[in-house]
C-alpha cells in the first residue's frame, strides 16, 4: 500500500466543492479537519453552489465553525438551481471559469464523477473540464439510487477527527434531521467500511477517487 504524503512549499491552498451545503462535510468533512489541523496555514476556498436563505445559514454557521482557527478563507454559498444543474450548466460553467482564474489549489475536493445524482455529477464534470492539472480527490455521498463504488485513495481517520465531523454535520444541518439518510449510523458505517479496506490503524477512514495522481 503506497502513502501519499501532501507536502508543498508554499502555504496549502484547498479548494472544496459540494452542490448541496452540506455535501463537503460529508464527503470529506474528516480529511478537511484533519489537513487544517496539519496545515494552520492553509489557504481555504470553500464553494456551495445550491442554497436558500435557510440552508445558507446552517452552511455558513458549519464552514465557519470548519475554518474558525483560519484566516485565509474565502466561502462562497450560490443559489443554483437544485436538482437542475444539468439544464443550468452553462450558468455553472461561466461561474467555474471565473473560479480557476482566481484560484490554484494545490488539492481539490469534489463529487464523484460517476455520481448518479445529476447535480452531484454536473459539478464533477465540470470540476474536471476546468482544472486540468490540479489534484482532485473525488468524496462518496450514500444515496438512495445506491452508486457506491469501492475507492482508491483513503484518509485515515482518528476517532476524534470523526467525532468532530458527526458533531458538526447534526449540530449544524438542523434540517435535514427528518432525512431518514441523515443520521450518525450511517455516516459512521461508510467510514468503518472505508477504514477496513485501507487497513486503517483507527479502523476509520474517508474514500475518494483519484483518476490521475503525479508523484
Amino acid at each position: 500500500m503506497i502513502k501519499f504524503d501532501l507536502k508543498t512549499s508554499k502555504p496549502l491552498e484547498i479548494l472544496a466543492l459540494g452542490a448541496h451545503c452540506d455535501d463537503i462535510e460529508i464527503g470529506c468533512g474528516g480529511t478537511l479537519l484533519k489537513l487544517l489541523n496539519e496545515n494552520p496555514n492553509a489557504i481555504v476556498h470553500w464553494v456551495v453552489f445550491s442554497s436558500n436563505p435557510v440552508r445558507e445559514k446552517e452552511a455558513r454557521s458549519s464552514a465557519n465553525d470548519y475554518l474558525i482557527n483560519h484566516n485565509n478563507v474565502n466561502i462562497e454559498i450560490n443559489t443554483f438551481r437544485n436538482g437542475f444543474f444539468p439544464y443550468v450548466a452553462t450558468e455553472i460553467k461561466e461561474y467555474f471559469e471565473e473560479l480557476k482564474n482566481k484560484v490554484s489549489p494545490d488539492i481539490i475536493f469534489s463529487h464523484y464523477i460517476k455520481d448518479r445524482h445529476q447535480d452531484h455529477r454536473t459539478i464533477a464534470e465540470l470540476t474536471w473540464n476546468s482544472f486540468r492539472n490540479n489534484l482532485i480527490l473525488q468524496y462518496e455521498i450514500a444515496k438512495y439510487e445506491g452508486d457506491l463504488v469501492t475507492p482508491n485513495f483513503y484518509t485515515e481517520l482518528n476517532e476524534d477527527l470523526i467525532s468532530n465531523k458527526l458533531d458538526k454535520l447534526m449540530k449544524h444541518y438542523e434540517t435535514q434531521a427528518d432525512k431518514h439518510w441523515f443520521t450518525k449510523d450511517l455516516f459512521m458505517s461508510i467510514l468503518r467500511l472505508r477504514g477496513i479496506e485501507c487497513a486503517s490503524h483507527s479502523g476509520y477512514a474517508e474514500g475518494f477517487h483519484a483518476d490521475k495522481v503525479v508523484f
